[in-house]
């Protein structure tokens, strides 16, 4: 169990977790992490049944092979505007989490970081949202970023520390479109850059 406060960080293909990677550390690689371009925050609380959804699916992308290589993955958690250190210089960022749009539990929403903004009250099940991470970034940011909000209607945001059947059934889809938008961001730098 990880400090309250704390950020599990991780790097794909830069030598950590799993085979091919380990739990980076807070030493040499650290400056790395303060500049990684793309960087994917899974939020919420896991003793909140579905508002960790986006803890449970940042923590299958750790460990999977299709993660493009340098994206930095982190567990946010519950710790809000102390993630800005580790997104602020991104250009890319990714925010997967429990998003109340009053759906049907398990229902899958991909939204721009503008179009969260555009909502009252930020759709985030936490007191602390997402919405107020993405207007601190959008101040502190020193270049104009991409972000992306994927998220998963919650069925049960009550204490217990699985996920509801429904949205359970919904982690798969979501690690798959946060896949999928991570190979878009690549595919669209590699035209930028060739």
């Amino acid at each position: 169990m990880r400090a309250a406060g704390s950020v599990e960080v991780f790097i794909s293909r830069k030598g950590c977790f799993g085979h091919e990677h380990e739990v980076c550390n807070q030493g040499t690689e650290m400056h790395d992490l303060l500049y990684s371009d793309t960087v994917v925050i899974g939020v919420g609380n896991i003793i909140l049944s579905d508002d960790g959804v986006g803890v449970h699916a940042a923590r299958l992308l750790q460990g999977d092979p299709r993660v493009p290589a340098g994206v930095t993955i982190l567990d946010g958690g519950t710790i809000g505007l102390e993630l800005i250190p580790y997104a602020s210089d991104a250009s890319r960022v990714l925010l997967l989490d429990a998003v109340n749009l009053g759906e049907a539990p398990g229902t899958l929403t991909r939204m721009t970081g503008r179009d969260l903004l555009a909502v009252s009250g930020g759709l985030s099940v936490h007191q602390l949202g997402v919405a107020d991470l993405i207007a601190a970034l959008t101040l502190v940011s020193n270049k104009p970023q991409d972000i992306v909000v994927l998220g998963v209607q919650p069925a049960n945001t009550d204490w217990g520390a699985s996920l509801s059947s429904d949205v359970e059934a919904a982690l798969t889809s979501l690690v798959d479109a946060a896949l999928a938008q991570l190979q878009l961001w690549k595919e669209n730098y590699g035209r930028l850059v060739s």
